[in-house]
């Protein structure tokens, strides 16, 4: 594969045309995208400033600084691969990451956040950096619980389980207590 065949390849991302995908609007696909991509960028750089941490002898701040430009760097290829086209295979794991759904995403962006808020609580460049990693990860969160009802909809479904009609369908699992049964037959326990 030539150069000019990667960067094409590269560059004609973003948002696959996946069918899971198409009720999501194309505004919050691009902030997701957009946050990941520029939010990475600011976690590896408040990672080095975590990294000073050596410097107090605060080696937890140190080990944080890591792992936030470790979990930029991941987000970063996951995310915007055009930026590290020069190591090879980053175009497949992108793509790889692309087909998942947007709750892995979600749950994976969250997990690269929060170890270093345990390890280095008080340092505000934590703050800035693994916070907007996770706040990339609350917006695929978002994008994986779909669009909200329209009003009819919702009014329907209100009126309908106003009346008792029914359980809600959107539900799996809504009707669980409807069917409720006792566990055993037997009477009340006897006194001492």
């Amino acid at each position: 594969m030539s150069f000019a065949d990667k960067i094409t390849m590269l560059m004609s991302r973003p948002g696959g045309d996946n069918v899971q995908k198409d009720d999501v609007p194309w505004w919050m696909r691009y902030a997701g995208r957009g946050l990941g991509t520029v939010g990475s960028f600011i976690a590896i750089f408040a990672g080095i400033i975590n990294c000073t941490g050596l410097f107090t002898l605060n080696v937890s701040c140190l080990i944080a600084g890591i792992w936030q430009m470790l979990a930029g760097f991941i987000v970063i290829v996951c995310e915007a691969p055009c930026c590290c086209f020069f190591i090879d295979y980053v175009q497949v794991l992108s793509d790889k990451m692309e087909t998942r759904p947007y709750w892995n995403k979600a749950a994976f962006y969250v997990g690269l956040a929060l170890p270093p808020f345990f390890l280095c609580f008080l340092s505000l460049s934590t703050w800035f950096g693994s916070g907007i990693i996770f706040a990339t990860g609350v917006v695929y969160g978002m994008m994986a619980l779909g669009r909200k009802a329209s009003v009819e909809e919702m009014r329907t479904s209100a009126a309908t389980l106003e009346a008792g009609l029914g359980q809600p369908t959107t539900a799996p699992r809504a009707n669980l207590v409807a069917n409720e049964q006792p566990v055993s037959f037997t009477g009340l326990p006897l006194p001492n």
